[in-house]
């Protein structure tokens, strides 16, 4: 997982605020641009918890996909 601040992250910080998830609040933002400006890329503003759940929602997400024929 790249760390710091990407190229999407400026983007990402606006989403955040704008849905009030604060440093107390918990939760976060994953943005994951596909064909963008700047090229494909992502960027994830959350705190622990939440990003220690990502692996799995992002499997469940793929999953429910491919069940749909989608991919």
């Amino acid at each position: 997982m790249a760390l710091g601040p990407g190229k999407y992250d400026d983007l990402c910080t606006l989403v955040r605020q704008q849905l009030g998830f604060t440093e107390t609040t918990g939760g976060g933002v994953l943005l994951i641009v596909l064909g963008g400006p700047d090229g494909n890329g992502f960027a994830c503003q959350a705190d622990l918890p939440t990003t220690l759940r990502l692996p799995d929602l992002l499997e469940n997400i793929a999953a429910q996909i491919r069940k749909d024929g989608i991919a």
